[in-house]
């Protein structure tokens, strides 16, 4: 199957928007406002209680160098009513071995109790708390980050890489089911038997094997989010879905697998180490490697311009009950009034 190029997916992910006390309120339009695929132009658009967030590229760039692009990001509150126990969070960008990440410039404006930056488990957010703002108050939390994304290569030997025998803790955690990742659906262990059956003797080429059957058996096409075994069923999906379905296919194979999400797309990478290579105590022998699910081919490399946000299926926020497989923008406040307060998160290149 020919896949387009430079896809990317356009589904929105919703800010989480509620007043505890007063019953949930979701600003019209509070969605993230995806760019265009690299060489497009960008799009950008400012709504109210939105993210703000755009492709870094405008133009065609050589990505065989490093790319340095500088974002902001941040939340903007106002409010026509007095509002307590505040509280919002944003995901900012941070360190991984393709991209290094400095802070240019802060802005804190308001009455702001606190801001703090928390780490989750492949995923940094800033925490904003907001005791108390009056009527026809404002805060502004935003930072300016720049980013140097470096282009990752595909080796060339790839023989010796293999699955590890034992699964250190570092990475059970990529293994098994994660929201709308359903490895143990009765689908795709079916069609991972199948796989197993067939299997290439290199383990580089299992992980390729399953690569080209995910871009053989789904057809790109945006719409709701699916579970993996709905786009194998279906035989359609976008970037999610196509990513969800071969993070699964890895999984059931015994390869560690994850998302990356980057503004406005995500790919997967897969786990692999080199045979009889023993890592030092809490690290890690082995290395990720990426591969696009959808779009433009690339397997074992990743030429991309966009920063990665975060990487991960399963985080555990504080505030959500359950894993969720993204950190998204979150707000909650308690408030004196029927009207609710403006939020716009902003995530968009400078």
């Amino acid at each position: 199957m020919t896949q387009p190029k430079n896809l990317i997916n356009r589904r929105a992910c919703l800010s989480s928007l509620g007043c505890s006390g007063i019953g949930v309120f979701a600003a019209a339009g509070s969605v993230l406002s995806i760019g265009r695929a690299m060489g497009q132009d960008g799009v950008s658009e400012e709504q109210p209680g939105a993210v703000s967030q755009a492709s870094v590229a405008a133009a065609p760039i050589d990505l065989t160098k490093p790319q340095t692009t500088r974002w902001r990001l941040g939340v903007n509150i106002d409010t026509p009513v007095t509002i307590t126990s505040g509280l919002a969070t944003f995901p900012v960008f941070m360190d991984w071995p393709e991209q290094t990440v400095s802070i240019v410039s802060r802005t804190v404006e308001g009455r702001v109790g606190n801001v703090a930056v928390r780490e989750l488990d492949g995923a940094r957010q800033v925490v904003v708390a907001i005791p108390r703002l009056t009527s026809s108050g404002s805060i502004q939390v935003e930072l300016e980050m720049e980013v140097v994304r470096q282009p990752i290569v595909a080796p060339t030997e790839t023989d010796d890489l293999v699955v590890p025998l034992r699964m250190p803790r570092e990475l059970r955690a990529f293994m098994g089911n994660s929201p709308m990742i359903d490895a143990g659906h009765p689908a795709i262990r079916a069609l991972s038997r199948e796989l197993s059956a067939d299997a290439p003797e290199s383990s580089w080429e299992q992980v390729r094997q399953i690569y080209d059957v995910v871009r053989d058996k789904v057809r790109y096409e945006e719409g709701p989010i699916r579970e993996a075994s709905d786009a194998l069923k279906t035989g359609v999906g976008d970037c999610e879905d196509m990513t969800s379905l071969f993070v699964a296919l890895c999984r059931n194979a015994g390869i560690p697998a994850r998302m990356v999400w980057i503004p406005g797309h995500c790919y997967p990478e897969f786990y692999l180490e080199p045979k009889d290579v023993k890592a030092e105590r809490g690290e890690l022998a082995g290395t990720w490697y990426p591969c696009q699910a959808a779009g433009t081919e690339q397997f074992g490399g990743m030429l991309e311009s966009r920063p990665v946000l975060q990487k991960g299926d399963r985080f555990r926020v504080p505030e959500q009950r359950t894993p969720v497989r993204y950190v998204a923008e979150f707000f909650r406040c308690d408030r004196q009034g029927s009207k609710a307060p403006r939020v716009e998160f902003v995530r968009k290149p400078v």
